[in-house]
């Protein structure tokens, strides 16, 4: 797999295009790509045709193979069936064709065969460095130029171009968002890609993220092929600032199944997925709706991480839905100035609201020009970003006149404005907010959506570091082992915790006790009370199998310990190789236990999970995640975005636990697994959390280690490179 990032332009706009399996018959699907590039398109570059059993099609040379051309094109667009698609590739690969759209399905959608077929594509991708977009896929629509290598019959019904570059494996809900473009905005470039073969969504969001034409880049992702790719085309794009919008499909064991039959793509964990994204800045969305509505409010204008909305409507039970709303998802109303209020009661009837939300009345009515006047003061509020506009009915003129009210106003500020069409009778109102270019939503819900991931959006832009370079993609961080033999190996926790104290956690004292006799001695050196744990690298949960005793006070109770554990250790573990006991210094009293994870994700690399312990973690799963490495920025959001955060604040009369204490925790593990890279998991479980200034401590700790498995091809080889 290609994991550089090819220059697409002459994929996006070539110098000329050969059409395989040309057609003059209208309802093929030659004939329909034919018509779309002649007819539709605005190309002006050179067209071969290839067709085996014809001379002429419209007037034009046909030849039998891309070998005969007198040229190479650019572009190949292969629109054969599936047995034939590899030797055209072959011959379009030898010619010394730059890019091929293959549209044919049938291949690793339908099993192995159709996986092996792909492998030979990418294996001539990669000897001939000819590109290939697809197989199984409906093309691709640069709209901003008005080319379209599509056999769709729906293209010459799609041209809205715009600001907004689409960038999905599925071509039928792409096609939703572009037909959802003629409320307003339009689509500058929508890549399709299928099975992606060779080229993946990553590839065309990297370009987006150059492209000058594109403001905003929205994703229907089905799968992940290549985590690193991805993340290195998520982090160009924030580099160059365009916000990247994302509906991630396969979150539910049935949306996997459904996503990989579809593209056999690797949906992969939903709660990885989605902090990945979020770390990212990848603004995460739930359907269609949603991802066309934020990406069009993100087109219109960025935010700037400090914004407030307003609403203003002429029906009071409209704005307080709406004010409900924003109050529910967690959006701050802004506060007016004493001028804008002073305007606002000079404007209005006695009986209307003045307050944030606004609510008109009647007066729209009898006075049409007062939506002009009152909805400027809006805007010129200070502490006003957006302004949200809902249309609840529609009313004839008086809707209407509203609506042109209302272009006026944002045609004299970059503040936005963002209407709601809440009926289903789309009048003159709506057609008005839509030759402007405002995108109405459709619904209320969906824009106070939209609105908070906006904002929050924003709030990313503020504290993100474009520095910043996960694991995944380090030189000196090598993760493809599938070439050497391994094993796991889960240290025992003795070990686990010399090697945390030998990296700079911190750790309560403790000694290994191969007999009861070194148990005692061990417990008299370092103090009461201690606590006794079996020391064994097959336990990991030692009190499943009775394997701990705590709070003992003198050595009489750490040799009944002794005796305690051993016994119900090898009658519930009769096979279980067992070292001795751990004796440990017993944390102090009260504080807060938390858990600190690490694991190594198939598709995304190294990933750390924090949160409470006990049942917040087994039933609420309130806990955070992040990609390594973790910065202190990164380690404090984590820890505050859980939703028993409130906890370590400290809660009827209890101290605040020492949060600093645990984001230096979080920093120290993050730097553990970076300079280990033989480290698969790391679990401290639980982590003692005391009252401000007494620390974090790990009470037990799981690591498993990956291990060369030595044999004569290996023994001079290292599974890090």
């Amino acid at each position: 797999m290609h994991t550089e990032f090819a220059d697409l332009s002459l994929l996006v706009n070539p110098r000329s295009v050969v059409v395989v399996g040309a057609s003059d018959r209208a309802d093929s699907v030659g004939g329909r790509t034919l018509a779309n590039l002649l007819d539709v398109s605005g190309f002006s570059g050179g067209v071969y045709l290839v067709n085996r059993t014809r001379e002429t099609i419209r007037g034009m040379p046909c030849y039998k193979t891309i070998a005969d051309l007198p040229d190479a094109p650019d572009l190949a667009i292969v629109a054969v069936p599936a047995e034939a698609v590899l030797e055209v590739l072959e011959d379009a690969a030898d010619k010394g064709v730059k890019f091929a759209i293959c549209f044919t399905s049938g291949f690793s959608e339908t099993g192995s065969d159709g996986q092996r077929a792909e492998a030979k594509m990418r294996e001539i991708a990669r000897r001939s460095g000819m590109r290939i977009y697809g197989p199984n896929c409906p093309g691709l629509n640069n709209i901003n130029s008005r080319l379209g290598f599509t056999f769709s019959p729906a293209f010459k019904l799609d041209l809205n171009p715009g600001p907004i570059g689409l960038a999905t494996q599925g071509g039928g809900l792409g096609r939703s968002f572009l037909q959802a473009m003629e409320r307003g905005l339009g689509v500058g470039l929508w890549a399709s890609g299928g099975n992606e073969a060779d080229l993946e969504v990553s590839d065309f969001i990297y370009y987006m993220a150059e492209a000058p034409d594109i403001k905003v880049i929205a994703t229907l992702i089905e799968g992940f092929r290549d985590g690193e790719k991805f993340i290195r085309a998520i982090q160009h794009a924030a580099r160059n600032g365009k916000p990247v919008v994302a509906l991630k499909v396969g979150k539910s064991d049935y949306g996997v199944k459904a996503a990989q039959s579809h593209t056999a793509a690797i949906a992969g964990s939903a709660d990885i997925n989605r902090a990945v994204l979020r770390q990212l800045g990848v603004i995460e969305v739930d359907d269609v709706d949603e991802l066309i509505d934020t990406s069009a409010l993100l087109a219109r204008r960025l935010p700037t991480g400090d914004d407030k909305l307003a609403v203003y409507c002429s029906s009071g039970g409209a704005a307080a839905l709406a004010a409900d709303m924003i109050g529910d998802a967690g959006l701050e109303l802004a506060t007016f100035s004493a001028e804008t209020i002073a305007s606002l009661k000079k404007l209005l009837p006695d009986y209307a609201n003045i307050e944030n939300p606004v609510d008109t009345t009647t007066s729209i009515l009898t006075d049409p020009e007062v939506v002009d006047k009152t909805l400027q003061v809006v805007v010129d509020d200070p502490g006003v970003s957006l302004v949200l506009y809902p249309t609840p009915l529609e009313y004839g003129l008086v809707t209407l006149q509203g609506a042109e009210s209302a272009i006026r106003v944002q045609a004299k500020t970059e503040k936005v404005i963002l209407p709601v069409w809440m009926s289903d009778r789309l009048g003159d109102g709506y057609k008005a907010w839509v030759r402007a270019g405002m995108m109405p939503a459709r619904v209320l819900g969906k824009a106070v959506k939209a609105a908070r991931r906006w904002v929050e959006y924003g709030v990313w832009r503020k504290t993100y570091d474009p520095a910043y370079e996960p694991l995944l993609l380090r030189q000196n961080y090598a993760l493809q082992v599938s070439s050497v033999p391994y094993a796991m190996r889960t240290l025992s926790e003795f070990d686990a915790k010399a090697l945390l104290c030998r990296h700079g956690l911190p750790v309560l004292r403790s000694g290994l006790a191969r007999c009861r006799e070194e148990a005692i001695a061990l417990a008299n050196d370092m103090g009461y009370p201690v606590v006794a744990k079996i020391a064994s690298a097959d336990i990991t949960h030692k009190s499943d199998v009775g394997g701990v005793a705590i709070g003992l006070q003198d050595a009489s109770a750490v040799s009944d310990a002794w005796d305690r554990i051993m016994s119900s250790v090898r009658d519930v573990r009769p096979g279980a190789a067992i070292d001795g006991l751990l004796l440990e210094q017993m944390a102090k009293s009260g504080g807060i236990e938390v858990l600190v994870g690490v694991h190594r994700d198939d598709v995304f690399g190294p990933m750390i999970t924090f949160g409470l312990g006990g049942i917040y973690v087994e039933v609420l799963k309130d806990v955070a995640r992040r990609l390594l490495p973790l910065n202190r920025i990164q380690a404090q959001q984590m820890i505050r975005e859980i939703r028993s955060y409130s906890l370590l604040e400290g809660i009827r009369a209890q101290q605040p636990a020492d949060v600093d204490a645990l984001v230096d925790l979080l920093l120290r593990v993050s730097d553990f697994v970076s300079e280990a890279p033989d480290i698969q998991e790391v679990e401290l479980n639980p982590v003692w959390v005391g009252p401000q200034g007494q620390g974090a401590i790990p009470l037990d700790a799981v690591i498993i280690k990956r291990v060369e498995i030595m044999n004569e091809e290996t023994k001079r080889s290292e599974i890090w490179q």
